[in-house]
């Protein structure tokens, strides 16, 4: 704040007001007049006021009760108040005075060097009322802002967040600038109380201005820049004047950020150390976001590779199969399908490892290669749950996993069911329902498998998917699998069209998601 301040004086003898006018005037204040109490609140409330000087005695509202009312309206509580009076300056009025709101009393006559010192005191005391208040109230913003941005789960919804945070926080227009994980330099502005609008920019944006003004290694650099250099780096900018930015890297970026303001008036040191907070806060998410997003990518073409790469040609069988990574797990799930033609057959199989991990993944990847070498010397459900489930309890003795073997005859129609563990098959269409249990899930304990043989009619479609289609914390298992039974019991013509309607019914899931439908030839 300037040390100068807008002062009103409340009195309603004009030669009174005139002198305490005069005096404020000539230590460089603005003065504003008042003679009576209506008219002094009516001011405050159209006007920026620092301090009020009031009369004691007024020939409308007592000074008092003006006081009262001054410090009981929130807008105006923090003035200071100082009251002068030439009648009421016994120790019980000047206690009054004191107890009903003001900050300090003079009792007339008033020196002029005493007055000047009571009027500096109080307005040092405004002023670091109000530099105090203003800090937790841009404090209070700042967690929000950097709550908002560690909660963002898009790079457009992080920069959006931080560009309107920093307009609202330091109430200048703001612009930021970032390198996205394709490659690609995007650019946000907004003012304050304005949402952000975003703009492409040239791919070697930041490097040019990291060369501009960066002179020393560190990784957290201010610096102002003016137009006509902002011009030189970005020839559609908006911007006049100055602007004062920070230019941010972690120890591991590709690439720094930028967070800037207009710099008109010039920022203060408590101004750009918020700035500065705020740029560190967004090169952390900007870091992690793009690690995030970069470590799912890695971690689907991982899921992806460990699954069939097609889906092989069956005569007398139409097959659809569908992989839904979790929307926010960035680890390899254990989900594994597979549909593999043994000489006039097909197997169709499915399962879940448990847990999400590259462990995880290398147990799916060894137990789907184990499940296809357990059928070359002979084709025989039980022996190959019972070969698996003794592989897994010797060799990952704390790991479980789910399967469902299907062997199906497309020319007769019929199957072979053995399930360990896993979400029994649905048989789908008009009266669907699912098939029954089966036996406990490999690697817990010895168990005997049974192989139970039914029959597929033309046209009858199987449906068999991971407990992530049906799972969910806030309903119960046995709701979602009977909202799958209803879903089913009607099937497009078109496998696919069915195959991303079960999808799309249960949305965005916690859980990996792997599906097969199969069904015969009409």
């Amino acid at each position: 704040m300037p040390e100068t301040a807008t002062v009103m004086v409340v009195d309603d003898t004009p030669t009174k007001r005139y002198i305490l006018s005069s005096w404020l005037r000539r230590s460089g204040h603005t003065v504003i007049e008042a003679s009576g109490g209506e008219e002094a609140l009516r001011l405050l409330a159209a006007h920026h006021v620092d301090l009020v000087v009031l009369d004691v005695r007024l020939p409308d509202i007592p000074g008092y009760e003006v006081c009262e009312r001054i410090k009981g309206d929130p807008e105006t509580a923090a003035i200071p108040v100082i009251q002068v009076s030439a009648n009421a300056i016994t120790v019980a009025d000047r206690a009054e005075g004191l107890e009903r709101g003001a900050d300090a009393y003079l009792a007339e006559p008033i020196e002029p060097a005493e007055f000047a010192a009571t009027v500096e005191a109080m307005l040092r005391y405004y002023r670091a009322r109000w530099r105090a208040e203003l800090m937790a109230r841009r404090l209070a913003v700042l967690a929000e802002v950097t709550l908002r941005i560690n909660e963002s789960e898009s790079f457009d919804e992080l920069l959006t967040v931080a560009v309107e945070g920093s307009a609202e926080l330091l109430n200048r227009y703001c612009g930021t600038l970032a390198l996205m994980p394709d490659g690609r330099t995007r650019r946000y502005r907004a003012k304050p109380g304005e949402r952000a609008v975003a703009a492409p920019a040239g791919p070697d944006l930041l490097d040019r201005l990291s060369r501009m003004v960066q002179r020393e290694a560190a990784r957290t650099h201010v610096f102002t820049l003016h137009a006509d250099e902002w011009r030189g780096l970005l020839p559609d900018v908006r911007i006049e004047g100055s602007s004062t930015g920070v230019l941010c890297r972690t120890k591991n970026s590709k690439a720094p950020i930028y967070l800037g303001v207009e710099a008109h008036p010039p920022l203060d040191t408590d101004e750009v150390n918020l700035l500065r907070q705020l740029g560190q806060e967004l090169a952390l998410a900007v870091d992690a976001l793009r690690a995030y997003a970069e470590e799912h990518t890695i971690a689907l073409t991982l899921q992806r590779s460990l699954l069939p790469t097609r889906i092989p040609e069956v005569p007398g069988l139409q097959v659809a199969m569908r992989y839904q990574p979790a929307a926010d797990n960035i680890e390899v799930g254990g989900d594994f399908y597979e549909v593999l033609p043994i000489d006039e057959r097909v197997l169709v199989a499915i399962g879940d490892v448990e847990g999400h991990s590259l462990h995880a993944a290398t147990v799916m990847a060894e137990l789907r290669h184990a499940m296809r070498a357990s059928f070359i010397g002979q084709v025989d459900l039980s022996a190959s749950l019972d070969l698996l489930n003794q592989m897994m309890r010797r060799y990952h003795p704390r790991m479980t996993a789910t399967l469902c073997l299907v062997l199906i005859d497309p020319a007769t129609g019929e199957i072979e069911v053995a399930n360990a563990g896993h979400i029994p098959p649905l048989f789908s269409g008009p009266g669907c329902a699912y098939h029954n249990l089966g036996n406990l899930l490999l690697g817990a304990l010895p168990e005997s498998y049974t192989v139970d043989r039914l029959k597929l009619p033309p046209g009858g479609t199987l449906l068999l998917f991971t407990d992530g289609l049906v799972e969910d914390r806030h309903i119960s298992l046995d709701e979602s699998m009977e909202t799958a039974r209803r879903l089913a019991e009607v099937v497009e013509d078109d496998l696919e069209e069915f195959a991303d309607r079960m999808l799309a019914a249960f949305g965005a899931r916690e859980d990996d998601v792997a599906l097969v439908v199969v069904r015969r030839d009409p």
